[in-house]
C-alpha cells in the first residue's frame, strides 16, 4: 500500500491542495499505485472531505504536534517548499516533489527547490505543473541527502537567501 503525504506547513496554500485533490490528480496516484493520500492543510480554507474506499484513501488534518511519523510512513511526500520541511524530509531519506507557490514575493522557496533539484535531492514543480510532474518524474534518479551536517544546510541558506 503505497501513501503520498502532502504538507504546507503553518501556512496556507490551497492552490496546492486543490491541485491534489483534484479527479485527474487522484486518477494519476491511483493509475502510479498509490492507495492513500493525507494532506496536512494548514490554515487553508480548501479542506477536501476524507474518504475511504476499498482502493484509495484520503485522509485530512490542519496540524499536528510533529509531522515525523506522517514523512516517516510516507512513500512519497509533496511539499510547499519551506526550508524545514524538505530539510526534516530529506534528511529522513523521502522521496520528495516540492510544489512552489508563485504568488509569493521575493520567492526564496524557487531558489532552495531550484538547487536541491540542481544536487539532484528533490523534484519541484508549480501547481500547473503537478500533473506532468508526477507522471514523469523518476524517484530512482533521486541522491540521498547528506545525514548530519546542518552546518552545510544553514550555510547553503544563508547564500540563498543572501545572508553571506
Amino acid at each position: 500500500m503505497k501513501s503520498a503525504f502532502v504538507t504546507v506547513g503553518t501556512t496556507s496554500f490551497e492552490e496546492l491542495i486543490a491541485a491534489v485533490t483534484a479527479p485527474e490528480s487522484l486518477q494519476v496516484f491511483r493509475s502510479l499505485g498509490y492507495s492513500k493520500l493525507a494532506l496536512q492543510i494548514g490554515r487553508g480554507a480548501v479542506a477536501p472531505e476524507p474518504f475511504s474506499t476499498e482502493a484509495f484513501t484520503l485522509e485530512v488534518f490542519r496540524f499536528k504536534d510533529s509531522l515525523a511519523e506522517d514523512l516517516q510512513k510516507a512513500d512519497l511526500v509533496i511539499s510547499h517548499a519551506g526550508a524545514g520541511t524538505c530539510l526534516e524530509t530529506l534528511e529522513k531519506g523521502k522521496p520528495l516533489l516540492v510544489v512552489v507557490n508563485e504568488k509569493l514575493m521575493n520567492n526564496h522557496q524557487l531558489e532552495l527547490a531550484t538547487q536541491l533539484y540542481r544536487d539532484g535531492h528533490l523534484f519541484y514543480c508549480t501547481c500547473s505543473t503537478l500533473l506532468e510532474s508526477l507522471k514523469s518524474m523518476d524517484l530512482s534518479t533521486l541522491k540521498p541527502f547528506p545525514p548530519g551536517q546542518p552546518e552545510k544546510f544553514a550555510a547553503f541558506l544563508d547564500r540563498v537567501i543572501g545572508f553571506e
